[in-house]
C-alpha cells in the first residue's frame, strides 16, 4: 500500500508539474505535436482546453497555469521574469522541440520571450491580443524606471477591501468581452488571486518592452488582435509595435473585446487550425 501510495504521488508530480516551489503548474493531453498553452494575467490553463478539444490535428497540449492565481501558491518577486525562466527550463528539461505556443495576454508576451530565447526549439507562435509594451498604450512617454512596486496605487490596491476589489474586478470584466455569462468567471479569477501577486505582478507587465527582442525571433507568428474599441486604431497599434517581428501575419477579431476565444470562438478555432496546418 505504501509503494501504491507513492507511485500516485510521483505520477501526480509527472503529470501535473505541480511544486510548492514552482512558479507554474502543468497539465498534458494528449499525443502529437507539442503546443504550449500559455493563458493570461490571473486566468488558469484549463481556459484553453475548449480550444484543445476544437484542433483538427492531434496534439500534445501542456497547459500552464501561473503562481499566485488559482489557488496555485504565490512566489517572490519579480513573478514575470521568474515564470519566464521555469518555462525556459521546463521546454529544455522535456527536451521538447518543434514546439509551437499558443498565448493569450500576459500569455502572448511570454510566447514572445521564449521564440525569442529559444529559436531552436520554437517553431510556431500564436499571440492572442498581446501588445509587447503596454505601457507605450497605457502611459504613453512614461520609461520602465518609472514603475516601482512600491507606489500609491499600489498601495491602494493592496489594502482594497475584498468588496470593492470585486467590485472593480466586475467593471474590467465588462471591458474584456462581451459574453455577460463569463462576467462572473473573470471576477473569480481575479477575485481569488493572490493580492500581492496580482498587483506587483501586473507592475512587472507594465515594466514590460518586448519591441527590443522582436528581431530575435524565426518563429512563424500569428497575431490574432481584438477590434475593441476601434478595429483601425487597434490594427495600427499592433503593426507599430509588432513592425521588427518579421514573420507574421496580423488579423483583427471583429465584435471582439480581450477574451477573442469567447467573443469569437468559431473564428478563433478555425484561424488557429489554419496556421497550425500550414507549413
Amino acid at each position: 500500500m505504501k509503494t501504491f501510495r507513492t507511485t500516485l504521488v510521483v505520477l501526480f508530480i509527472v503529470c501535473f508539474g505541480f511544486s510548492q516551489n514552482s512558479a507554474i503548474k502543468s497539465e498534458v493531453i494528449g499525443k502529437g505535436n507539442t503546443i504550449l498553452f500559455l493563458p493570461g494575467f490571473t486566468t488558469p490553463g484549463s481556459i484553453w482546453k475548449e480550444t484543445v478539444n476544437h484542433l483538427a490535428s492531434k496534439n500534445e497540449a501542456h497547459l500552464i497555469s501561473y503562481a499566485g492565481f488559482n489557488g496555485n501558491p504565490p512566489i517572490k518577486m519579480p513573478w514575470y521574469t521568474t515564470i519566464k525562466q521555469e518555462l525556459v527550463n521546463y521546454i529544455k528539461d522535456r527536451k521538447l522541440n518543434h514546439v509551437t505556443i499558443i498565448g493569450h495576454s500576459m500569455g502572448g508576451n511570454l510566447a514572445t520571450d521564449l521564440a525569442a530565447i529559444l529559436p531552436q526549439n520554437i517553431h510556431k507562435i500564436i499571440i492572442v491580443d498581446a501588445i509587447p509594451c503596454m505601457r507605450e498604450l497605457m502611459m504613453p512617454g512614461v520609461p520602465e524606471s518609472n514603475i516601482q512596486y512600491e507606489s500609491p496605487y499600489n498601495q491602494q490596491l493592496l489594502v482594497m477591501k475584498d468588496a470593492a476589489f470585486k467590485q472593480t474586478a466586475t467593471m474590467m470584466a465588462q471591458n474584456m468581452t462581451n459574453q455577460k455569462d463569463k462576467y462572473d468567471i473573470l471576477v473569480n479569477w481575479m477575485s481569488e488571486a493572490d493580492r500581492e501577486t496580482y498587483v506587483y505582478g501586473y507592475t512587472d507587465l507594465l515594466k514590460l518592452d518586448l519591441r527590443t527582442i522582436l528581431d530575435r525571433i524565426t518563429a512563424k507568428t500569428l497575431i490574432l488582435g481584438a477590434s475593441y474599441p476601434n478595429k483601425a486604431i487597434a490594427q495600427s497599434n499592433y503593426e507599430k509595435q509588432y513592425k521588427k517581428l518579421s514573420n507574421k501575419t496580423i488579423v483583427m477579431a471583429d465584435d471582439s473585446k480581450h477574451f477573442i476565444m469567447f467573443d469569437q470562438p468559431e473564428w478563433f478555432y478555425a484561424k488557429v487550425n489554419a496556421f497550425l496546418a500550414d507549413e
